[in-house]
């Protein structure tokens, strides 16, 4: 269970987190894992929940997304062409067999 109140996120950050979630479902992580790993990513972006007054906010930081997205790719450049064309097949059958 959060130990965080979300009612202090705004709607950007719950869209935001949402759409994050669903990335790591399609991925295979579970609905418990996924969510929490989705609110760690918002929160170390946005520093947390709304914060009132003047001057208390701080800029959004993408880093954590960048970094994601760099480390992507890294696995499948190592792999042979003919693994990468198995598992692409594997998947397409897995995508049929759920529609």
């Amino acid at each position: 269970m959060p130990r965080g109140d979300k009612s202090a996120d705004t709607d950007k950050q719950k869209r935001k987190a949402e759409h994050i979630e669903e990335g790591y479902e399609d991925r295979g992580v579970s609905k418990a894992e996924s969510e929490r790993r989705a609110w760690a990513t918002v929160n170390k972006e946005s520093h947390g929940g709304k914060k009132s007054g003047s001057g208390r906010g701080k800029k959004e930081s993408h880093t954590a997304s960048r970094k994601g997205g760099k480390l992507g790719g890294k696995a499948s450049a190592a792999r042979s062409t003919a693994a990468k064309s198995r598992s692409a097949k594997k998947a397409a059958r897995t995508r049929k067999k759920r529609l």
